[in-house]
């Protein structure tokens, strides 16, 4: 099943509060509003798994993750999981209070009749001291279905969480015994009275899209931080797909567990706790293949849903495709103005090929030095038997990295409260720190490297930036090289000149369609392969349309967007110096030692 998972290295369902949370949940909460109404919360191995995954905890017991997102469908009660976790932290044993030696147990304070004995070793839960929990609303006037399912659960005679003495429930707002709040909020609300909060739950992030929602997701956010010591404040994000380009919080998260996955991003002081499931189907018309797909994208959710009443919603000829896929596979899509169909080039990946030492192969490069804003800069290979692409390098700024120059003060200059002086930074461990750059000297090793161990017959490079760096590979490379860009210039491709641009950008869009490239996926075995095949995938994603009076070429999503399209560049250079290479008739199998004839 199509699923990602971002979990901390040391993650241990075993060592989390998640199975006493498990057993309380559905012990006292009821289903909100909706066709299964007032029915018991039976939580399915899919959800109690997630639930033990947010409650998992680090060796000294403190919460392991801060952040949880949890993608799905439509029509999978994710609101309604949002809902039960509120109520547990409100109400229920959800903080770290130890380790059970054996035959301790939690008891409902309120003679309800709960009762959860640890196995010994398992984490013991207490109450979170004056749980303030913000429930976020997209609109004005509306509560959202998490409120209403808490509230719910909070007035209704059937519910025993009715029973808890001391609740006050209104429709604006719930005080709970011995101190604390369930609080619905729209953006405006909660800047007017937030810091306080132990617990928040964003429903549906991928609404969360306009400039005024992604102020409130970052004032709420940094307001956690307030009572993080103390309360192990947490937050969590319950989403279908997002619609690309709008930037949502649901998109920027997704991103953000890419670059995890990608090595570039450590998990740092936010740490994040990624689950998204979707359904992958080429042709929505091949009905057994869509059904398929449903029920990867649904998990244990296709139990109470109805797969003929999802088809017709697909079919129906009112339906957008690309929505259905997103609401109902979970699907990623492209936007209406991306370069790529991302369902096309997936359909290229192929995880029987990888480069061979000795293979015939093109390079294409594209890139920048380095600076505020830089862009990437890359290094794709291309083999000519089969189309093949492989980036082999790529060098981004880190986040972290500076992006002006600066002086790091010394700690004599710290302590003067000023500048240190060039002795004093000799003297007393001071440092000057620049703008980030791109190693050149690293480059410059890849590509000798890449001349050592394979056949390489053409290298497409983009001058910009890089133009003593190409005049020195011409001088070492180019005589031998059969794709040419030119006679006297073979490496030089000028991205910025519209009409052999152009051309290039149109043969590689037919080659993706027709299947004539291929690429690692991210399930590849080797993780610097993996991680690379990830980025590469990223950035020809990245890739939005850019009609011109010479035709469609690509740009960036905005002019300073951090989503980088140089290794999309690279590769579209790596494939037009492979067709170049074949219309040269370049052999294209790995090159054969001759043998001498013996003479007679």
């Amino acid at each position: 099943m199509p699923r990602t998972l971002v979990r901390a290295p040391d993650h241990d369902r075993m060592r989390s509060l998640g199975g006493l949370a498990v057993a309380w949940i559905e012990y006292f909460v009821l289903h909100g509003p909706g066709a299964v109404q007032g029915m018991s919360v039976e939580l399915g191995d899919e959800y109690a798994g997630f639930v033990m995954d947010c409650y998992a905890l680090e060796e000294e017991g403190r919460r392991l993750y801060d952040h949880a997102f949890l993608s799905r469908p439509k029509g999978t009660n994710k609101s309604g999981l949002g809902a039960m976790f509120a109520l547990f932290e409100a109400l229920g044993p959800a903080r770290f209070s130890g380790y059970a030696e054996g035959g301790e147990a939690y008891e409902d304070s309120w003679n309800l009749g709960f009762r959860y004995e640890y196995e010994p070793g398992e984490p013991m839960g207490k109450h979170v001291h004056v749980p303030i929990i913000r429930i976020m609303a997209t609109e004005e006037g509306q509560t959202g279905n998490v409120y209403d399912t808490i509230f719910y659960n909070l007035t209704d005679d059937e519910a025993l969480l009715s029973r808890i003495p001391g609740i006050d429930p209104g429709r604006t707002r719930i005080y709970l015994p011995f101190g604390g709040e369930i609080i619905p909020s729209t953006a405006s609300s909660a800047s007017k009275d937030g810091g306080r909060e132990t617990f928040v739950v964003f429903d549906e992030s991928h609404l969360y899209n306009t400039p005024e929602l992604r102020r409130m997701y970052k004032t709420v956010t940094r307001n956690l931080v307030k009572r993080k010591a103390a309360s192990e404040t947490w937050f969590i994000e319950t989403t279908t797909m997002f619609a690309p380009g709008e930037d949502s919080i649901a998109e920027v998260t997704f991103r953000e567990a890419e670059l995890v996955l990608t090595g570039k991003k450590k998990r740092g002081r936010q740490k994040l706790l990624y689950d998204h499931r979707w359904g992958e189907v080429d042709d929505l018309t091949d009905e057994m293949a869509l059904i398929a797909a449903i029920k990867d994208a649904f998990g244990e959710a296709i139990t109470w849903n109805d797969i003929d009443a999802i088809l017709d919603e697909f079919y129906s000829l009112r339906a957008d495709p690309a929505d259905s896929r997103r609401f109902f596979l979970n699907a990623e899509t492209s936007s209406s103005d991306s370069w790529l169909d991302a369902r096309e080039l997936r359909a290229c990946k192929d995880p029987t090929k990888g480069l061979q030492p000795g293979d015939v192969i093109t390079l294409g490069f594209d890139g920048s030095i380095g600076g505020d804003d830089a862009d990437s800069t890359a290094l794709v290979a291309c083999r000519v038997s089969d189309g093949y692409l492989e980036l082999v390098g790529l060098w981004e700024r880190p986040e972290n990295a500076p992006r002006k120059q600066t002086r790091r003060k010394t700690p004599a200059a710290k302590r003067r409260g000023r500048r240190p002086t060039s002795e004093e930074d000799n003297d007393d461990g001071g440092e000057f720190i620049g703008e980030w750059r791109v190693d050149e000297d690293a480059v410059d090793a890849l590509v000798a490297k890449m001349f050592k161990e394979y056949r390489v017959v053409g290298f497409f490079c983009d001058p910009p930036h890089w133009q003593s760096h190409i005049n020195a590979w011409t001088a070492k490379y180019g005589k031998a090289l059969k794709a040419r860009v030119t006679h006297a210039r073979p490496l030089e491709f000028w991205t910025n000149r519209p009409t052999q641009m152009v051309q290039a950008l149109s043969e590689f869009h037919l080659a993706v369609k027709g299947k004539q490239i291929s690429y690692l996926p991210p399930e590849d075995r080797l993780e610097e392969k993996k991680a690379l095949s990830i980025e590469l995938e990223r950035h020809l994603l990245n890739c939005y349309r850019k009609p011109t009076r010479a035709g469609l070429q690509v740009r960036k999503e905005y002019p300073k967007s951090p989503k980088k399209i140089d290794g999309a560049i690279a590769a579209v250079l790596a494939f037009t110096a492979r067709g170049q290479a074949i219309a040269a008739g370049v052999a294209v199998g790995p090159q054969k030692k001759r043998l001498a004839k013996r003479i007679r």
